[in-house]
């Protein structure tokens, strides 16, 4: 694998007035010089205005490829910045879509995150965007990125490296687990976390549910 790292760092610029019902919107997200802290909920300076949708130990950061960032690139035709999509992160080197649920890396000298789950695009995302149909067209693309528990707290900044150091044995990805879940891809992230492996966020419990009566089981 090519060396992967951290190209950018960002966390929010401004609050944005937004007509959802929070009435603002921290999406507004930026690259930052020099060394952020990074706490068990984020970024030192990074907030997050609906702490119902978005945050928590389970989403401290979002990190996304910039791979994927290029495809939308091409499809978009305009620049798409580090921070455009709401990240915290942009990584290159990794995939954060294809990551494995469950898997962790080393960012830097100190920080220890774990990939916990996709991003779902919200009414928030498509606003800030301004480009008909987004969230379907970013959900249908799924290259959602992915939310990280943060294991270990320190410091980040652009140029660190990333290095992956425990994955798991299940095999689902993040972007198999947003556009095509199945029963057996369940079954087995429901067997990695009883078995320790991985420790699942509880919405994926009521995303079991889901799916099991999706299908018919």
């Amino acid at each position: 694998m090519d060396t992967a790292s951290v190209l950018a760092v960002c966390r929010v610029h401004q609050l944005l007035a937004d007509p959802g019902s929070v009435g603002v919107t921290a999406i507004d997200k930026r690259a930052v010089d020099g060394p952020v802290r990074v706490h068990k909920l984020g970024l030192h300076g990074d907030i997050q205005a609906s702490r119902i949708d978005h945050g928590g130990e389970d989403q401290a950061l979002y990190a996304y490829s910039q791979d994927d960032a290029d495809y939308w690139t091409g499809e978009l035709q305009r620049e798409l910045p580090p921070g455009i999509f709401g990240e915290n992160l942009r990584i290159a080197g990794i995939n954060a879509t294809n990551a494995i649920i469950g898997e962790r890396w080393k960012v830097g000298l100190d920080v220890e995150v774990e990939v916990t789950s996709p991003r779902t695009p919200c009414a928030t995302f498509q606003r800030r965007m301004v480009e008909p149909h987004w969230a379907k067209r970013f959900g249908d693309a799924g290259r959602v990125g992915t939310y990280l528990r943060v294991v270990r707290t320190g410091s980040i900044q652009a140029g660190d490296h990333i290095h992956r150091i425990f994955v798991p044995t299940h095999g689902v990805t993040i972007g198999k687990w947003f556009s095509e879940p199945t029963l057996e891809d369940m079954e087995a992230l429901r067997d990695a976390d009883a078995d320790g492996q991985i420790r699942l966020q509880p919405e994926f419990h009521g995303e079991f549910a889901k799916l099991q009566r999706r299908l018919g089981v």
